[in-house]
């Protein structure tokens, strides 16, 4: 460049500072294109894929439920804060549903201890808690977890509006996702049992998917656990879908309900083994 004049020597700046001039790889924009959607696909798989193959995360014990479910001590406090001041009786009401309903909370917390202090130590990754990463039930499962002291997932979903993981899941296992389609395939991929608590559209979008792999014999067949007889029969109607010959009687068999996380966890065990496919060996722990 020594011998360029100034004028020389400022084309070649702009030239250097050109967008063009990156290489692909540092080019956010370009990124971005339309046409490179199928790089930003592939990447949001891998980066999932080699983390948890880094790892040694081998089979995962995945939980959905609703966001907006709260702690039961949080639940109470809101409910004793609207009656203090009065509040209308239907905001006691709604807060005295959320209150009954933060018993999800609570259970799930119990069933994240559970798959967290099964295997050879709370450090075995082989069989881990995966959820969504957001608030709710998704928390209560990765607390429970990190109070035994056992390594946990969350994979988080990139939302217009801001969303943020919860404060228990394993950092080096909180994994952010732009595509909701990539994040179910993680989901999906080395699940063993999925655990799926009381929800809304998210949670039902999750859990027909599911079962529709499952009927149509799409992914390996897994035990299914609804947590909630009560409210998952107030919500499904699935005798009807027979009764209209909408879905086969062996359908049925697709999903169990229970009551709790003990159960839900005794059932998974249980299904293992009667398909011969035992999560742990004879001289493991199971977390009961």
């Amino acid at each position: 460049m020594t011998y360029y004049n100034e004028k020389e020597k400022k084309l070649l700046e702009d030239i250097v500072k050109s967008p063009t001039y990156r290489l692909a790889e540092d080019d956010k924009e370009f990124l971005k294109e339309y046409e490179t959607r199928g790089v930003r696909l592939e990447l949001d798989y891998l980066k999932a894929e080699l983390t948890m193959k880094n790892y040694g995360i081998e089979h995962t014990i995945v939980v959905f439920g609703s966001a907006r479910i709260l702690p039961q001590e949080v639940a109470k406090r809101k409910v004793d804060e609207l009656i203090n001041k009065k509040a209308s009786k239907d905001e006691i009401k709604k807060a005295t549903i959320a209150l009954n309903n933060s018993f999800y909370y609570e259970d799930a917390r119990e069933l994240g201890k559970i798959i967290g202090s099964s295997g050879k130590s709370p450090q075995d990754n082989r069989v881990i808690a995966m959820t969504g990463g957001g608030p709710g039930i998704m928390e209560a499962v990765n607390r429970g977890a990190w109070e035994v002291g056992a390594n946990s997932i969350g994979l988080n979903i990139k939302l217009p509006f801001e969303q943020h993981p919860n404060p228990y899941i394993t950092p080096e296992l909180c994994l952010l996702f732009h595509y909701f389609s990539i994040r179910k395939f993680h989901f999906f991929q080395r699940a063993k049992a999925m655990v799926v608590y009381p929800g809304g559209f998210g949670t039902m979008d999750e859990l027909f998917e599911l079962l529709t792999l499952k009927q149509t014999g799409s992914m390996q067949q897994i035990p299914v656990v609804l947590v909630g007889k009560q409210w998952w029969s107030n919500l499904l109607n699935i005798e009807f879908l027979l009764e209209e010959g909408m879905i086969s009687k062996k359908d049925l068999d697709i999903f169990v309900m229970v009551d709790s996380a003990k159960e839900a966890w005794e059932h998974i065990l249980n299904w293992h083994s009667d398909n011969a496919k035992p999560l742990f060996s004879k001289d493991e722990s199971v977390g009961l």
